[in-house]
């Protein structure tokens, strides 16, 4: 298999990751202009509602492929019998969502109003199970997903402003929403026999596979509880004001974080294979390599945040989200606690076969937000739930660092990996500066968030480059070479 490049592949996923938060930014203010209030509410529930069923089909098992795949990816035998095996199994749990699906619908009589549009989405569950988009990160191919990603989303925004004219196209949106996610996914389960060849299978190592796609599920169940349970307890604490003011620095937070391990998600098949191969040498090469991105990448990102949180929010949302700007601040410093607990979890316990810690620590924490929710919201709103989420993150990330402390203390406690820390933290102090002088210096909210950004990539990079800092030579390095190659 010919071996891809990280930096490529980072930069593919990065992308990727960007249209996502992209689409949703140039569609939203549209529709919610065009269809009525009761429109976008059946669209958001029947959205949530199917999400649940979604998880049940996934069950954990593109987490547990990739860690197992990626042993596998250059014996074609074995991988074509393993991921038969995993693709019979989703394809179960995929034919037990739509019972229970089904099923829900007829019991619970207050659906009614929204059955056209979940089954519309519904279609999403099994498109997905045959999509089958962890056999591709197995492979390393983001390329392919990345381009079939743009054209979807670029035919489904011209669909949009076409067909979603009145009050009453909901579920035209619902099923233009759906087109993207159809139309990408049977590609690739067409574009698949470039890789393997899939098959439904009888012959399954049941009590191999099943054990670790539990745990793994209910890590995401557990995952799933803890992030909704923020905006639930608010809602039922406080009011829908305060839930639309922390919805909307949660959005932010969300996109800042999405994109950030979306550049370092393409690491976790590679991690994956040379731990399966017990070439620790270079899992730890990788590993560092890795920390090192992280620790350059989500300081000043999270600092910026931090210091320019009122722009984003008036950018964004507009004036009347002014109330979230506090609420911002404080969610913003678990962006790096969640990256680096993410780090820990998906690049370290995962290919290690500790899935039962990731479970543990993530119950523990999961219990631990609801209590500080329900201590924090009544005194502090919906700053008190920014910060319940921002202890929880420092939580986790400390107790997944413990349990694989065996494995990242020779990473970690590596010279480089310390220097580089520490000119990532010299470097932040810049940016702190340039953003309190673009707003003395600037009035314009535009001119003010443009130069401070720019400003700051500038003085945090000429701070590393000062430093001597090996990360940012070999960054600025690539940045000659493909100069160099277009000239």
């Amino acid at each position: 298999m010919k071996k891809r490049s990280l930096g490529l592949n980072a930069f593919l996923n990065g992308l990727k990751s960007v249209l996502n938060m992209i689409f949703p930014l140039i569609t939203f203010p549209y529709v919610s202009r065009v269809l009525s209030v009761n429109g976008i509410g059946i669209y958001n529930f029947s959205n949530t509602y199917i999400s649940y069923f979604g998880l049940i089909a996934g069950l954990g098992i593109a987490t547990y492929a990739v860690r197992e795949g990626a042993k596998y990816r250059e014996n074609k035998e074995e991988i074509n019998k393993f991921v038969s095996q995993i693709f019979s199994l989703n394809m179960i749990a995929t034919i037990v969502s739509y019972l229970l699906l089904f099923a829900s619908l007829m019991i619970f009589k207050n659906l009614h109003n929204y059955v056209s549009c979940i089954l519309i989405f519904s279609l999403q569950i099994l498109f997905t199970t045959l999509g089958t988009e962890w056999i591709y990160t197995i492979y390393e191919d983001y390329a392919y997903i990345t381009i079939r990603s743009i054209i979807f989303k670029f035919i489904s925004i011209i669909l949009l402003f076409l067909l979603v004219r009145r009050p009453e196209d909901y579920l035209v949106y619902a099923g233009i929403t759906v087109f993207a996610y159809v139309g990408s996914n049977l590609l690739n389960f067409i574009h698949l026999r470039n890789f393997v060849h899939i098959r439904l299978t009888t012959k399954t190592n049941w009590q191999y596979h099943l054990k670790p796609i539990l745990i793994i599920f209910a890590s995401a169940i557990a995952v799933t509880i803890y992030v909704s349970s923020d905006t639930t307890i608010l809602g039922l604490l406080k009011n829908d004001y305060a839930v639309g003011i922390y919805s909307t620095s949660v959005k932010i937070y969300q996109i800042a974080q999405g994109l950030l391990s979306g550049l370092l998600t393409v690491t976790i098949p590679r991690l994956a294979f040379l731990w399966g191969k017990k070439r620790i040498g270079e899992y730890n090469q990788v590993l560092s390599k890795v920390l090192n991105s992280l620790g350059i990448l989500v300081l000043p990102a999270a600092i910026g945040l931090i210091m320019l949180s009122k722009e984003v929010v008036l950018i964004i949302a507009g004036e009347k989200y002014l109330p979230s700007v506090n609420s911002l601040r404080i969610i913003s410093w678990a962006i790096i606690f969640s990256l680096f607990s993410w780090i820990f979890s998906e690049c370290v316990l995962i290919p290690a076969k500790r899935e039962n810690l990731i479970l543990r620590n993530t119950i523990i924490t999961a219990v631990e937000n609801v209590i500080l929710n329900f201590i924090l919201i009544p005194f502090m709103s919906y700053d008190g739930t920014s910060l319940s989420t921002v202890i929880a993150e420092l939580t986790v990330m400390i107790m997944n660092g413990y349990s694989c402390r065996d494995i990242i203390k020779p990473v970690i406690f590596k010279k480089d990996t310390l220097k580089n820390l520490l000119d990532s933290i010299i470097g932040c102090v810049g940016i702190i500066v340039v953003c309190l002088l673009c707003d003395i210096g600037f009035k314009s909210l535009w001119l003010k968030t443009i130069f401070s950004v720019v400003l700051s990539v500038i003085m945090y990079g000429a701070i590393l480059i000062l430093l001597k800092n090996k990360n940012a030579y070999s960054m600025l390095d690539r940045a000659k070479m493909i100069l160099n190659s277009k000239l």
